[in-house]
């Protein structure tokens, strides 16, 4: 699952983790031997560009950010004080950044790139549309949820503090008085309150019951070094280890080339409709049981002899459910005509599929 989808409320420590796994992946690809302890000292800057592991010829690693792309802190604001009425409604500015996010993840992501999103991904649409993104190129992802374990306080107070020091870097202090800022030190931007308090207020928690969101890790601020790397080291089972989740591709669909017996629609409309009818006529008055169904076979068809069996419910199937099921699997199955041939477009594969397909909608219905 080579995409690594990073969460959590604004001012959780979600950057620290994703630097403290970018470095522990990095040092898996990059070693055969089990790496040292991720630590917050040893681990690289999110200004740096996407990392890559060349040594390793199975997977390259990635890092994307919002700081690793610029985008500011304030494209999430949302205050009535900042922004006019119609740029509010529209959210111009964060789906800008969102899509700007997106388009470096596509960029990158394959079957052959671990990539880290390191970032609030607090709308669980934008976690099923990047989940969608990595099904697409035939690869999978996980959800890192980060929490505060101090609840929402605590990361209001990283906040406030990060203004704090803000407000000291540019000299001013209380009373009015300007002074020269003296902290040199690298510090993550930090939040207006108003905009802090509405993104935790649009904070959708990601829920490991739906597949977008699973599987789903979880880190927390109090979690040491030693709890990291137990996290860390599940983390990298599920992206490259042998427990991966193996993708299968949608089975109610056909691969297809060009047919050499006639128009492929035509197949598909006529090969259909055949079963439907063929249902109606051999189902009993009582419905239930089985059904079997001639194959078209090919020469040297080692199944020749076999019928297709469709398992009807245990009531009568009339002709206008079997016709809406029919029209499903056509409009699923009608597109993508003269595509790189993969397989036969024989009657035989469409005659199987839609077997299939009427099983699986009539298990569902009982």
């Amino acid at each position: 699952m080579p995409l690594i989808i990073i969460t959590g409320l604004p001012t959780s420590g979600k950057t620290t983790r994703a630097r403290q796994l970018h470095s522990y992946l990095s040092s898996r690809l990059t070693s055969n031997t089990t790496p040292s302890s991720p630590s917050p000292s040893s681990t690289s800057s999110t200004t740096d560009p996407p990392t890559t592991a060349n040594n390793n010829p199975n997977y390259r690693l990635h890092l994307i950010s919002d700081t690793t792309l610029s985008i500011p802190r304030t494209v999430y604001d949302l205050d009535p004080a900042n922004l006019p009425a119609h740029v509010r409604s529209a959210n111009a500015s964060e789906k800008d950044a969102r899509a700007a996010l997106y388009a470096a993840v596509k960029r990158v992501l394959s079957p052959r790139d671990i990539v880290v999103l390191d970032g609030l991904n607090y709308i669980k649409g934008w976690r099923y549309q990047l989940f969608c993104e990595a099904k697409n190129v035939g690869t999978g992802c996980c959800v890192v949820q980060v929490g505060t374990g101090g609840g929402v306080e605590r990361a209001r107070g990283v906040n406030l503090g990060r203004l704090e020091k803000r407000r000291r870097k540019q000299g001013v202090v209380e009373g009015g008085v300007e002074k020269e800022g003296g902290e040199d030190e690298e510090e993550e931007e930090p939040y207006e309150p108003s905009n802090w308090e509405n993104l935790v207020f649009r904070y959708e928690e990601p829920n490991p019951m739906t597949r977008w969101d699973s599987p789903l890790f979880t880190l927390v601020w109090d979690d040491d070094e030693a709890q990291a790397r137990q996290v860390f080291d599940q983390i990298w089972e599920a992206v490259a280890g042998a427990g991966r989740k193996v993708l299968r591709p949608n089975q109610s669909t056909v691969q297809r080339d060009k047919d050499p017996g006639g128009d492929y629609l035509y197949v598909l409309e006529r090969e259909t409709q055949d079963i439907v009818k063929k249902i109606l006529e051999r189902q009993s008055d009582e419905g239930g049981g089985e059904v079997g169904l001639p194959r078209v076979n090919n020469p040297g068809d080692e199944k020749a002899d076999e019928d297709l069996v469709v398992e009807l419910p245990g009531k009568k199937v009339g002709l206008p459910q079997l016709q809406r099921y029919r029209r499903a699997f056509v409009a699923l199955n009608r597109g993508g005509i003269g595509l790189e041939a993969v397989g036969s477009l024989a009657a035989k594969r469409l005659r199987e599929a839609f077997v299939r397909y009427l099983n699986d909608a009539f298990e569902k219905d009982d």
